[in-house]
C-alpha cells in the first residue's frame, strides 16, 4: 500500500488527538494512585468513584446544565438561523447576524465577565437573580451555545432545496405546517449535531461557569480543575473514561441517524424529480 505524505500527516494528527485519551483510559485501570506508575490492572477506582459524592454531585450538575442549555440553544439557534436564512435583507439583519455570531469569536473571559456584570445589575434593579447558581450557569451556557447551533443549522438551511417547501405551499399548506412537516425533518440531522455540539461545549466549559456560578452549583470542570492543582486523581481518569464511552456512543448513534435521514431525503428527492 502506497503511504503518501498526506496519509502520514493524517495518522500523526489522529495519534496526537487520540493517544492522550487512550493513555487516560488505560491508566483508569491502574492499581496505583500515581498516574505515571503502572502497578497492575484494577477496577477499584471505578468503585471509589461511586463513593465520591462531591464528584458525583458535580457530574449531575454538569449533565443537567448541559442538557437544558443544549435544548434551549437548539430552540433559539434554530429560530435565529431560520430568520437569517429565509428572511434575507431585512433592516437590521447584519446587526442580528453579528450579535448571533459574536460569542464565536469573543474570548470566554470577556463573555463570563459581561454576564456576571449583567446578573449583578439585574439583581440590583429587579431583584433577580438573588444569587448565582444553576440558573445563571444555564442562562450563560445557553447564550454562547446558541451561536454554535445557529451556524450549524443555518448552513443546513442555506443548502437545502426550497422547491419542496414551495410545492407544499402551492398545495395549500400553511407556513407553520410546512415548517413542522417538511423543513424540520429535513434539518433534523443539523439539529442533532447542534444539540450534541452545544451539550459538549456546556459540559466542557470552565471559564464562563466560574464567573456566573455560586455556592452549591459547582460543575465537573470546576472540580477537576481544582483537584488538578493537588495532582490528578485516578477517580478523575475513571470518570473521564466513562464520559468518553458515553460520548463515543452518542456520536456513533447520531452519525447513524443522520445517515439514515440523509438517505431518506435523497430518496424522496429522487422520487419527486422523476417524471
Amino acid at each position: 500500500m502506497r503511504f503518501s505524505f498526506s496519509k502520514m500527516m493524517l495518522w500523526l494528527g489522529l495519534a496526537f488527538l487520540y493517544a492522550p485519551m487512550l493513555i487516560l483510559v488505560v491508566y483508569s485501570f491502574n492499581e496505583s494512585r500515581l498516574v505515571t506508575v503502572w502497578a497492575g490492572f484494577s477496577t477499584k477506582w471505578y468503585g471509589e468513584l461511586l463513593q465520591n459524592q462531591k464528584l458525583l454531585d458535580a457530574v449531575a450538575n454538569s449533565l443537567k446544565i448541559a442538557f437544558f442549555s443544549a435544548s434551549g440553544a437548539v430552540v433559539l439557534g434554530t429560530l435565529a438561523a431560520f430568520v437569517l436564512a429565509r428572511f434575507k435583507g431585512f433592516k437590521g439583519s447584519t446587526l442580528l447576524r453579528g450579535m448571533i455570531t459574536a460569542p464565536l469569536v469573543m474570548p470566554e473571559v470577556i463573555t463570563g465577565l459581561s454576564l456576571l456584570l449583567l446578573f449583578v445589575a439585574m439583581a440590583q434593579m429587579v431583584g433577580w437573580p438573588q444569587s448565582r447558581g444553576m440558573t445563571t450557569i444555564w442562562l450563560a451556557h445557553t447564550t454562547f451555545c446558541t451561536a454554535y447551533v445557529a451556524v450549524v443549522v443555518g448552513s443546513r438551511l442555506t443548502e437545502m432545496d426550497m422547491s419542496v417547501e414551495e410545492a407544499a405551499q402551492d398545495l395549500g399548506a400553511t407556513p407553520v405546517k410546512v415548517f413542522f412537516t417538511i423543513t424540520l425533518p429535513m434539518i433534523a440531522p443539523a439539529l442533532v449535531s447542534g444539540w450534541l455540539l452545544a451539550f459538549t461545549l456546556s459540559l466542557d466549559d470552565l471559564v464562563i461557569a466560574s464567573f456566573v456560578s455560586g455556592p452549591g452549583s459547582t460543575t465537573l470542570p470546576m472540580v477537576v480543575f481544582s483537584s488538578v492543582r493537588l495532582g490528578v486523581s485516578p477517580e478523575i481518569n475513571a470518570l473521564a473514561t466513562i464520559i468518553i464511552a458515553i460520548v463515543t456512543s452518542l456520536v456513533f448513534a447520531s452519525w447513524y441517524y443522520a445517515r439514515r435521514v440523509e438517505k431518506a431525503r435523497l430518496r424522496d428527492l429522487q422520487a419527486i424529480n422523476q417524471p
